[in-house]
């Protein structure tokens, strides 16, 4: 599909009309500027426009899309070319479409859940929430990008850049856990008897002891499941 010679055959049919660009773009609901960038080439009417704007032009689809009146000799073999081509321009355009929502998702990913990070207090179980699902959301984009790898390459692709983006939030949460005394961000839970609250994580414990007095400290061990007895006095 030639859509500079499709251009200047708008444009040649256009003033045979004697219309103005101005004038043809309020027929068909689009701006001056759209049909400048059709004549001149930059780009290609909508589908769903090419039968007012040949209507309006007085020449037939067969006819835009060769950029040129087709005989009744070669209209039939041009025809064929041109459902050929409109299929194929069809095609590529889905295809930019789709690679800029998948570019879209991936980015809206990763900043929810680098926001969502730097956002919400450590405190607040919303801010796992919203990491996760930026995270989901960034897999949804990256998934789109490879949908043209076979299925278990794909799955693998898909797991292992998971598995590799939820260790960098979780190795990013511990190193706040430990620089700036705040409590994990991705936690299974938190339990406060006496003077320490406890908080336990997949790979680690954090003890917060004599919470909100001016000696609190906290404490990361090892995971070790500790009971509400041993939490009572572990900060004496």
């Amino acid at each position: 599909m030639n859509q500079e010679r499709i251009g200047k055959f708008i444009s040649k049919c256009r003033k045979k009309r004697k219309m103005t660009q101005s004038e043809l773009g309020e027929k068909l609901g689009v701006t001056e500027k759209s049909i400048s960038n059709w004549e001149n080439g930059r780009n290609m009417p909508d589908l769903s426009l090419f039968k007012p704007l040949c209507d309006e032009l007085g020449i037939t689809i067969n006819d835009l899309m060769s950029g040129e009146k087709i005989d009744k000799e070669n209209y039939q073999e041009k025809f064929e070319e041109n459902i050929v081509n409109t299929i194929d321009y069809s095609t590529k355009k889905l295809n930019k479409y789709s690679k800029a929502i998948s570019l879209i998702l991936i980015i809206l990913g990763l900043f929810a859940s680098l926001s969502a990070v730097m956002i919400f207090p450590s405190e607040s179980s919303w801010g796992s929430i919203y990491s996760v699902f930026g995270i989901i959301v960034f897999m949804i984009g990256i998934s789109r990008v490879i949908n043209q790898v076979t299925w278990y390459r794909r799955l693998w692709l898909i797991f292992i850049i998971f598995i590799g983006a939820m260790g960098i939030l979780l190795f990013t949460d511990y190193v706040n856990v430990k620089n700036n005394n705040e409590a994990p961000m991705f936690r299974i839970k938190a339990t406060t008897t006496g003077n320490v609250i406890y908080y336990d994580t997949l790979f680690y414990d954090v003890y917060r002891c004599n919470f909100d007095e001016d000696n609190e400290y906290w404490v990361i061990e090892k995971n070790n499941n500790p009971t509400i007895k041993e939490l009572i006095n572990y900060c004496k």
